[in-house]
């Protein structure tokens, strides 16, 4: 199965197995000559559920049920690996978070599994409104550039399916924390370096990896970073958009 797609800039046919992957990337159809070829074999399928049950608890293998043990669930998984293994070369890296976009400005939120940063996106859209859009809730790609960084959205964004094929520029990075209260405070590059390198996709290829490395170096330079200890709560959404935009909410 053959289709080509624009993902964050890049033109990108995909040669799959199964149809899986190319139902999640229908809204990012494209018609044009390819920047580059994905192609999926079993073995690359294989690989990711490998790498899957791995990672997983038993419970997490339950919760996440038969379709996501598909061989077409896990193709998706494998193109969306080769993808971030090219990125890195076209400026760009994939990052494990959730981003939202409020007056035409990008904060993307980082955070371990669980943490919350879904919730706490989610937060802002109730807080805003219309004012903000999801970019995407869990597999962004960032292209860093001279003069800052550009935040995608991409078919994959998580269970809730929150995502938008949009680019924008992303103005802060913030790092979550669960606590009791909520408070913030900015981060310089040097700490954030290694907390924001936790959350972006490493490849496997060592050229891509160096690549990557420097992109990040990059990133840190390049937008706001900031720390946020946080509850649940609205509350939270309300102290982290006012420290983040320097505006108002209401």
């Amino acid at each position: 199965m053959v289709d080509t797609y624009r993902i964050a800039g890049a033109v990108v046919r995909v040669e799959s197995l199964h149809a899986d992957v190319h139902t999640l990337c229908r809204r990012y159809r494209f018609e044009g000559e390819p920047d580059f070829t994905v192609l999926t074999s079993q073995a690359d399928i294989d690989f990711e559920r490998e790498r899957s049950e791995a990672a997983e608890t038993a419970e997490a293998a339950a919760e996440r049920g038969e379709r996501a043990s598909s061989d077409g669930y896990l193709e998706t998984l494998a193109v969306y690996r080769k993808i971030a293994e090219a990125m890195p070369a076209r400026d760009a890296v994939l990052v494990h978070g959730s981003c939202v976009a409020v007056d035409g400005s990008a904060y993307l939120f980082c955070a371990p599994s669980g943490t919350g940063k879904s919730t706490h996106a989610r937060r802002w859209r109730e807080l805003l409104g219309e004012r903000a859009m999801m970019v995407n809730d869990d597999k962004p790609l960032v292209r860093v550039t001279d003069g800052g960084a550009i935040a995608y959205g991409t078919p994959w964004d998580g269970k809730h399916r929150l995502s938008s094929d949009v680019a924008v520029p992303l103005r802060a990075v913030c790092l979550l924390t669960r606590g009791d209260g909520n408070h913030i405070g900015r981060l310089a590059a040097a700490e954030a370096y290694p907390a924001l390198l936790r959350h972006v996709y490493r490849p496997l290829d060592p050229a891509a990896l160096a690549l990557t490395l420097a992109l990040v170096d990059r990133m840190v330079a390049r937008v706001d970073l900031w720390r946020l200890h946080c509850t649940k709560g609205i509350e939270a959404a309300e102290v982290s958009f006012s420290a983040m935009s320097g505006g108002e909410f209401l």
